[in-house]
């Protein structure tokens, strides 16, 4: 491409980053490093009612922990309203906007009328200048909002990056409001001065948006701007089928850091609900940005399946390092007030752990059992720890005392052990991981026993 690429994400900070504006965040992202181009974040603020900051600080934290690093920004619309008022005086004065004083009440009174006459509910119009119309005279008291001036004939058309080619007649669209007021602008407005200034080539978002697009078109043509390419992108439903979205269920970008899943994993997730490269379904976030030139996405509704991030977010934490998976543990661990430090030994342990974990909390709830003593369910001990394992297991205990603290020594006294009772490896491993580890299934019981500290392993078989 000839042209410099521009891509954005634009969230409200109405509420958390949603899983939808995260998938299309990656996106524009991915779609920009592909090409060599620039990424920008953008904070639309402008419905103050409902904008907070610590929306804005959330949405933040969800991009750092994603690693979708922008060009530019954060860049907030309620610091830009000089540029938004100097634009509309330049519309106002060209005739492509105009003052409207209706009140809301005479824009339901009108709306009324027209459903009453099986019309479709639009702005009539009313004090839109036109060559040789007399406008109403303004009312006293009534601050005026400003309309775009829509043009009445012909067509909207453009070739949408996901959907292809779209056409929606003027007719359908009114004269929108684009500042209110209070001076504030409209998003449908406001996000196009932005994208002009911010000279954006390409905008994905979702598919919500396609009946504003319109609208924006005729506004960027209007002002002598240049089109962006726009690509909208299918809906996420959740579970139940419908709609996956931060009003309906959905859960925040941030929770899902939270409940111990990797940036990596949930980047592959949320790349492949919505887009393709070939049968590809595990990659890292580099050959996601190797692969992703805007084709192959899906025009069809994704279905969100929590089994499904699970198995990839397990994949990647096979592939993550232990030093880093460590930090990670620790930080789960003090959610539950045990304090450990991110060391070897912590490395140690995940290394082994990691390969029978989805998340870094199931990895956490391994790692607990070094630090605090398990609670055995009844059932593992009632089955498991006979009279019989009882005594070869006080035997291995005082083997273990001076054994050589490695994963060889330990099988040398377990071996020692065996033989001395005549038992099979069963009858001595599985109780020995019911008492030390609370749990009858675990890695190679030398090798784990290898990560404990000593003490820790003989007061716990000291119980039996």
């Amino acid at each position: 491409m000839t042209t410099s690429i521009r891509t954005r994400i634009a969230p409200s900070p109405t509420g958390f980053l949603h899983l939808g504006t995260a998938r299309t965040a990656l996106y524009s992202w991915a779609f920009a490093r592909h090409h060599g181009g620039e990424f920008v974040l953008r904070i639309e603020d402008t419905d103050v009612a409902r904008s907070t900051q610590d929306s804005v600080e959330q949405i933040l934290a969800a991009m750092k922990w994603l690693d979708l690093q922008y060009d530019e920004g954060p860049v907030y619309q309620m610091q830009r309203l000089d540029r938004y008022k100097a634009v509309v005086d330049q519309m106002l004065a060209a005739g492509t906007a105009y003052l409207c004083y209706c009140t809301p009440e005479d824009l339901d009174r009108m709306k009324n009328e027209q459903e009453a006459r099986g019309e479709k509910r639009r702005y009539d119009g009313t004090w839109r200048p036109l060559p040789g119309k007399t406008l109403p005279a303004v009312p006293h008291g009534v601050k005026p909002v400003v309309r775009f001036a829509n043009p009445v004939d012909g067509d909207v058309t453009w070739d949408d990056l996901v959907k292809g080619p779209i056409t929606i007649g003027n007719k359908e669209i009114d004269d929108l409001i684009i500042v209110r007021d209070d001076g504030v602008p409209t998003y449908n407005f406001a996000v196009v001065v932005d994208d002009w200034d911010m000279r954006i080539t390409h905008v994905f978002r979702g598919d919500e948006h396609i009946n504003n697009t319109p609208w924006q078109i005729n506004m960027f043509r209007a002002l002598g701007a240049a089109l962006p390419r726009f690509g909208h992108l299918p809906i996420i439903l959740g579970d139940d089928g419908l709609k996956l979205s931060k009003r309906r269920g959905a859960v925040s970008v941030t929770d899902y850091a939270d409940n111990g899943y990797l940036p990596e994993g949930m980047n592959n997730y949320l790349a492949r609900l919505g887009w393709s490269h070939g049968d590809d379904e595990l990659f890292t976030l580099e050959q996601m940005v190797s692969w992703f030139d805007g084709s192959h996405l899906n025009k069809s509704p994704a279905q969100w399946d929590p089994a499904k991030l699970l198995w990839v977010n397990a994949h990647h934490m096979k592939q993550a390092g232990d030093a880093r998976l460590a930090t990670l543990v620790v930080a789960q661990l003090k959610k539950r007030g045990i304090d450990a430090d991110a060391d070897a030994a912590m490395a140690a342990r995940c290394a082994l752990l990691k390969d029978r974990c989805q998340t870094t909390v199931e990895l956490a709830d391994w790692i607990a059992m070094f630090f605090a003593a398990p609670a055995p369910a009844p059932a593992d001990i009632d089955q498991h720890v006979t009279d019989a394992a009882k005594t070869a297991l006080r035997t291995l205990r005082e083997k273990l005392e001076t054994a050589a603290w490695d994963k060889a020594g330990i099988a040398a006294a377990m071996k020692e052990t065996l033989t001395a009772h005549g038992l099979k490896m069963p009858q001595l491993a599985i109780p020995l991981r019911v008492i030390v580890c609370g749990r009858a299934q675990t890695p190679a019981i030398d090798a784990l026993l290898a990560l404990f500290e000593r003490e820790v392993v003989l007061d716990r078989l000291r119980t039996v």
